[in-house]
């Protein structure tokens, strides 16, 4: 038994497209504009506050005062990620809640900080994102506070110094407006697009000659003309 296969009418949907371009234009920009009002009105900006330390792995001033090796230089990258797990361990975020009277738990702060290595050097980031610019300085500021002591207290070696201390963002890195109302219109070009070809897909009448002989094999034989009767009496 031979299958039969429908093909689908690239050119019929180009032809569908362009008839409905009003239509998907029209979606398209009502979607980006409601994704543009969204990230206005709808959603908290959120800021970032941020401040940098060196990571040494050599606690004595002799030793400092050395030219660093390689090897030192590897081993202090590689302590960052151990101090980013002190630096946001219960003992010191408590501290800081505390210290800050913050209205928060533990597990709500933690989700706020981010400590990493800058460019995989011995430069340690910590970086703090909260709906109050300031807030967020004063919790990035009260962790480098914390942070030689405990880590001298935690590691029984290596130190931290402070680069730059922390300063807040004025400008929220959160919602980004035009990343939002660029998807939102993407989202709607998609959709809308994608009714009109699932439209045509699902669409089995037979509009013209033509898709009798292309749907059903026949050959038309004759077509009955319509005839407007509006202007008879």
């Amino acid at each position: 038994m031979k299958e039969e296969y429908e093909t689908i009418d690239l050119l019929e949907i180009l032809r569908l497209l362009k008839k409905n371009l009003l239509v998907i234009l029209a979606v398209t920009i009502l979607l980006a504009v409601a994704g543009y009002l969204v990230s206005t009105f709808a959603m908290t900006p959120q800021y970032e506050a941020s401040a940098t330390l060196i990571v040494n792995s050599r606690e004595d001033q002799a030793a400092a005062q050395a030219p660093i090796t390689n090897d030192q230089l590897t081993s202090a990258t590689k302590l960052v990620d151990t101090y980013a797990v002190i630096l946001t361990s219960d003992t010191v975020l408590d501290k800081t809640i505390s210290n800050l009277n913050l209205n928060m738990s533990y597990n709500d702060l933690v989700e706020r900080v981010r400590i990493e290595s800058v460019n995989s050097t011995q430069v340690m980031k910590i970086t703090v994102k909260d709906t109050d610019p300031e807030r967020a300085r004063a919790i990035a500021a009260d962790i480098v506070e914390q942070a030689p002591e405990i880590i001298i207290q935690t590691v029984k070696a290596g130190s931290v110094e402070i680069i730059s201390k922390a300063k807040a963002e004025t400008v929220p890195v959160s919602p980004s407006k035009a990343k939002n109302t660029v998807l939102a219109g993407m989202l709607g070009l998609v959709i809308s697009v994608g009714i009109v070809i699932l439209r045509y897909l699902l669409n089995n009448k037979f509009m013209t000659d033509d898709d009798i002989t292309n749907k059903l094999g026949l050959t038309v034989l004759g077509v009955i003309p319509q005839i407007d009767m509006k202007g008879e009496r």
